[in-house]
């Protein structure tokens, strides 16, 4: 995901920079959506508004970046959670982040829907990695005999999606959670666990 900002390796103090204008960023773009003015992130993050415009140019890019830290979050998680858990619990953990992600993509949904003509390949390539990562974190499970045989990537993550999406109101995330465990028992159904 290209973020407006060069390849090179940032300075430590630019680093934790970038980090709480992202965290800024996200905490208000999923409290009140993607209107929210870049010198209210840049305050909330503790900078001033000429650092948030050296790390991100413009809102795009900031969108862009959080929507690529999300995505990598949940790839890191699908690589992670098997290292730590059975691989049944380490779907059920990595369907129950999807939840996260999804909840700060919907703070920002009308921008991404207006950037995805603009950069459609930085969509894809998310999309593509999201898939990969469901496959990474699904496979094990059904290998090992903890969920159906029958569900593919693609299927799973369009169920997780369906869920947040039939739930967008902040409350609607407890909601999707519950949802979300339904759908888990409902791919363990059948096997010997």
């Amino acid at each position: 995901m290209g973020t407006g900002t060069t390849d090179k390796p940032l300075r430590a103090d630019a680093a934790r920079n970038r980090r709480k204008l992202l965290d800024a960023a996200t905490d208000a773009f999923m409290s009140r959506g993607g209107d929210v003015p870049l010198d209210e992130i840049a305050r909330s993050a503790g900078v001033g508004i000429g650092t948030l415009y050296r790390h991100f140019p413009t809102r795009e890019d900031l969108v862009l970046a959080i929507y690529g830290q999300q995505v990598e979050d949940l790839v890191r998680q699908a690589e992670e959670l098997p290292t730590q858990m059975p691989p049944a619990d380490a779907l059920h953990e990595w369907m129950r982040g999807f939840v996260d992600y999804y909840a700060v993509k919907m703070g920002m949904v009308h921008l991404l829907r207006s950037m995805t003509e603009g950069r459609p390949e930085a969509f894809q390539r998310a999309r593509g990695q999201l898939l990969e990562a469901a496959g990474r974190i699904l496979q094990p499970a059904i290998d090992a005999g903890a969920v159906r045989s029958d569900i593919t990537p693609q299927e799973l993550t369009r169920a997780l999606g369906g869920i947040c999406l039939a739930n967008t109101n902040p409350e609607g995330q407890e909601t999707s959670l519950a949802l979300v465990d339904l759908v888990f028992d409902g791919l363990r159904y059948g096997t010997k666990q």
